[in-house]
């Protein structure tokens, strides 16, 4: 039986996921294997510049964690896991994507968007919305579209008036 320290430890592990997985509006696993330490630094680096991080933590902690939470992964909790969060919905999982395409051993495994659960394909397809920037940007040209098409049609008009 474990000590009653050790099982304290692990408590607070189960804690902090829960805790992190209550306030991300994105969740993804992923498989790690195969990628080095260097690698994994830069990961990390382009994780924390969209607002995202990933950690590693024990796959049975993990699930505890996650049946607490009333989440079911099924089989994807085997082998090594990492577990990538964010505020951002889309962010992690376009970075993990991209990623994923220069380091073919990052797969990415299931994710929870928003409270709903994303198998890989449903992943794959969230990975080519374009970012809220660019979504933002895309609005506002089409919103300046509009003005700019009546004040080109305005001119065109008075031109014709003058002749």
């Amino acid at each position: 039986m474990a000590s009653k320290a050790i099982l304290e430890q692990k408590q607070a592990v189960i804690d902090e996921i829960k805790d992190r997985t209550s306030a991300s509006k994105s969740v993804v696993l992923f498989d790690y294997r195969g990628i080095t330490d260097s690698e994994a630094k830069e990961l990390r680096v382009k994780l924390r510049e969209s607002n995202a991080d990933y950690k590693v933590y024990k796959n049975t902690l993990m699930a505890r964690a996650f049946n607490d939470l009333g989440i079911d992964f099924g089989d994807n909790l085997t082998g090594p896991s990492a577990f990538a969060f964010s505020e951002d919905q889309i962010a992690p999982i376009k970075v993990l994507s991209d990623f994923a395409k220069n380091h073919p051993a990052v797969i990415l495994k299931v994710g929870i968007v928003d409270g709903e659960m994303a198998d890989q394909a449903k992943l794959a397809e969230y990975a080519t919305i374009p970012s809220r920037d660019g979504l933002l940007t895309m609005l506002a040209g089409g919103m300046m579209a509009i003005p700019k098409d009546l004040a080109i049609a305005l001119d065109l008009y008075s031109q014709q008036k003058e002749n």
